[in-house]
């Protein structure tokens, strides 16, 4: 048996796919403690979480690009498992994982972002109160030190 170009195709395109999803596992890892870390009240984790995340970002994009010029697929090229199909199939079972894996992070991606919208909702509202108690707090003493209450509708004493 001669190993032919598309077997070394398709062994080279299995190894390069099955490191994308061990970088994709580790992102996905990331996202999960994001998660977590989202649901505690001390954000000082999500510092660091979001310098990870960053790199872990930047490396998933250098592999993607690197499949990418290695399949020469045009940027705009959506048909990656046409083109294994036909010119590395060995390759298509690594491919689907890559693919899995990358739908799993895109999830866990948005329902992240949902939770910090709603995180920052709550810190907005929390922040609008507490700035018109303290523009109420304001006028609560005078020039000459003496308290200067807002009056309400109704003084004391009278029905």
């Amino acid at each position: 048996m001669t190993d032919t170009p598309s077997d070394h195709l398709s062994a080279e395109l299995t190894i390069h796919l099955k490191n994308e999803s061990g970088v994709l596992r580790a992102f996905i890892t990331l996202l999960e403690k994001e998660q977590q870390a989202l649901l505690l009240p001390d954000s000082d984790l999500l510092l660091t979480l979001a310098e990870e995340k960053t790199q872990a970002t930047h490396k998933l994009a250098d592999l993607s690009n690197l499949r990418r010029r290695n399949l020469n697929l045009k940027a705009d090229s959506l048909d990656t498992t046409a083109w294994i199909e036909k010119n590395a199939p060995e390759s298509l079972s690594a491919w689907k994982e890559v693919r899995e894996l990358a739908t799993r992070a895109h999830q866990l991606n948005q329902t992240n972002g949902e939770v910090i919208q709603l995180k920052l909702r709550s810190n907005q509202k929390a922040l609008t109160v507490l700035l018109g108690a303290s523009e109420n707090a304001a006028g609560l003493y005078g020039r000459d030190g003496q308290t200067n209450l807002p009056i309400s509708g109704r003084t004391l004493g009278n029905v």
